[in-house]
């Protein structure tokens, strides 16, 4: 993977293919720091990533969840035990104290890429 460097150090890495990431699909990313991210791609076209480890369960299994929408909230469901995330906050919607990381996605139209400084999410 390439990195693009910023002001400070290296933050965006390329993920994938824009061509790869279809729509309600998700792929698993592996970042510098070891650490897992599953992309997503809406119907909308809204990219999203969080953490590809379910915290449920430990699985590494995340990217590939049931990409859904309650009430307007784009969410992925865990393909075990069918937890659901909020893609853009990362909150399980089950139990408010469980929350995944977020990070910032961009595509230029080629390569979807990975802001991999932590999000802060609401």
């Amino acid at each position: 993977m390439t990195t693009f460097a910023t002001e400070a150090a290296a933050t965006r890495i390329d993920a994938c293919s824009s061509a790869r990431l279809s729509p309600d699909d998700g792929v698993a990313v592996l970042l510098p720091d070891g650490r897992q991210a599953a992309l997503f791609r809406t119907r909308g076209g809204e990219l999203y990533a969080v953490d590809n480890i379910d915290p449920y369960t430990g699985a590494a299994v995340l990217a590939r969840g049931i990409v859904g929408d309650r009430a307007g909230e784009p969410t992925v469901a865990s393909p075990l035990l069918k937890n659901v995330f909020s893609l853009r906050t990362g909150r399980s919607l089950e139990d408010p104290d469980i929350r995944l990381t977020t990070w910032r996605v961009d595509d230029d139209g080629t390569t979807v890429r990975i802001d991999t400084r932590v999000e802060d999410a609401p």
